[in-house]
């Protein structure tokens, strides 16, 4: 095959080509993992907000607070991700041959070095701004790095895979989150509001965490990464994910019928009709084909988004 005499030259180098380099940079910090690390800081920032309305002004959370925790937390991620993929080249040749690495776009010590100064750049920026955030930068980090780095290398356990993810998305980001943008101690009785939403999260996590490798049978086999995938099959998988999904959602319309947290007609009625659109989409879903599975696993990632954008949103409206 002949190769366009416009096509850069592999590996890519800012230098000699800055919009692809910046380009496969995009690829590398995965992009819907970025897209949910900031909309988490934007809607804890709200949250905190929409809390503080019965409160003395003084504990009221600063604006000033949100774009240092977006850029520790985003430096964080690529870190994390970006580790990720350090370890995992051979098996995304196979499972995920767009990515950079794996495509041969970076080079391993270009990806090391972007990996080192992500990390480096989310710890000092993280401990500028307070122990709150310090703690949740440092601890994520920990996480990424065991998930990732021999010997403990976590992710060739299903079980303890999803603890990483979980305890991540779903404990440390939205409780520690919610205590940086208070900045009071005062807060470690966290409000109902915050109990609720990281519930949720860590059981919308635990459906990603299972989810995550339906996609990737091949590689994860001949690389001995025990999925639950491989141990349970893909279509317990994936009902399992429908079922647990459906939980979480019937949860929060119960917990917000019993609890006055938010207007509890429209908390109810959106996570009902997101429920049903998720049911939905699944019916369509072919479990033969990878580009099927993979396009719902998306759709699941864009849900998770919706959550950290209505649920502040239906807070805030309450607390008018």
């Amino acid at each position: 095959m002949t190769v366009p005499t416009n096509h850069p030259s592999l590996p890519l180098t800012f230098q000699s080509h800055p919009q692809a380099w910046l380009h496969a940079l995009w690829k590398f910090s995965r992009p819907h993992t970025i897209i949910g690390t900031s909309l988490s800081v934007f809607s804890l920032y709200f949250i905190a907000l929409a809390e503080s309305k019965n409160l003395p002004p003084q504990v009221a959370p600063s604006p000033q607070l949100i774009l240092p925790a977006l850029l520790a937390c985003l430096w964080g991620n690529l870190y994390i991700v970006g580790l990720n993929q350090l370890t995992d080249i051979n098996i995304d040749r196979i499972n995920k041959p767009r990515l950079p690495l794996a495509s041969g776009e970076f080079t391993p010590k270009q990806g090391t070095r972007i990996v080192i100064v992500s990390g480096v750049l989310s710890i000092i920026i993280a401990a500028s701004q307070g122990v709150w955030l310090l703690a949740v930068v440092t601890a994520s980090l920990m996480i990424g790095s065991a998930y990732s780095l021999p010997p403990l290398r976590l992710k060739r356990s299903p079980f303890w895979a999803s603890m990483c993810i979980l305890g991540v998305r779903g404990g440390i980001v939205n409780l520690g989150l919610f205590l940086h943008f208070t900045q009071d101690w005062a807060y470690i009785l966290f409000p109902a509001s915050i109990l609720l939403l990281t519930a949720f999260i860590l059981s919308f996590t635990f459906t990603i965490a299972i989810f995550k490798d339906m996609p990737d049978v091949e590689g994860d086999r001949q690389y001995s990464i025990n999925t639950f995938t491989i141990r349970l099959g893909a279509s317990a998988v994936f009902n399992l994910g429908r079922w647990i999904l459906t939980a979480t959602y019937m949860g929060m319309v119960i917990t917000g019928l019993i609890v006055p947290i938010a207007n509890p007609w429209i908390l109810s009625t959106l996570h009902i009709g997101i429920a049903g659109f998720m049911w939905f989409f699944s019916f369509q879903v072919d479990l033969t084909n990878q580009a099927s599975i993979s396009y719902f696993y998306q759709m699941i990632w864009k849900l998770f988004f919706l959550e950290y954008l209505i649920y502040p949103l239906i807070l805030s409206i309450s607390h008018l």
